[in-house]
């Protein structure tokens, strides 16, 4: 839990290029209509081609209990995206990343009518592979499961996933064909 004298979460503000333009605090960030910032998901895969998939703890503050990517946050402000992906991939799950490549960026903002919260984010995406034993930080992570994309498309008809998955999941299809072959079927 965290303590509520400790130094606020600082985030990244940029503008539509991915430019700087200050900082905000990250609850503030996320307040609508939201202001743009800097923000990462990871998607990695086990060596079948499977997509790990977290769902969220309850106690997060943003989108609690649903199922979204493998990991996703914010840099530090002038941390540099793949040192932060790599830093919260470690952080929540408790493993290292194989092969974590750069899958591009795509800006969205989605508001989280659950929460009432809203993400409007410059995103930088990534992709590789976990071959580690998962240790997931149960603050942060309730439950992962590994999906083929049959498995994932069924569960996202189940619902609830986070309102950015889709989106992340699209931009960076890309690259996640070109990590697990043509014929992985994503």
């Amino acid at each position: 839990m965290a303590d509520s004298s400790a130094e606020p979460i600082m985030l990244e503000l940029v503008d539509e290029d991915g430019r700087t333009t200050g900082t905000a605090e990250k609850l503030a960030a996320h307040v609508p209509p939201g202001r743009l910032h800097r923000a990462f998901s990871v998607f990695l895969f086990d060596d079948q081609g499977r997509l790990l998939l977290q769902r969220r703890a309850p106690g997060k503050y943003h989108s609690p209990g649903v199922w979204s990517n493998t990991c996703c946050g914010h840099p530090y402000p002038g941390e540099p995206p793949f040192v932060a992906a790599a830093r919260r991939v470690g952080e929540e799950l408790g493993v290292t990343p194989t092969l974590l490549c750069e899958a591009g960026t795509v800006t969205y903002h989605h508001p989280d009518p659950s929460s009432g919260l809203v993400e409007r984010e410059y995103n930088h995406l990534f992709a590789g592979f976990v071959r580690e034993p998962l240790r997931p930080d149960a603050e942060e992570i309730s439950e992962t499961v590994f999906v083929t994309p049959g498995e994932l498309e069924k569960r996202h008809e189940a619902g609830p996933f986070s309102a950015w998955f889709m989106t992340v999941l699209n931009a960076a299809r890309p690259v996640v064909r070109e990590l697990n072959g043509a014929g992985a079927g994503w």
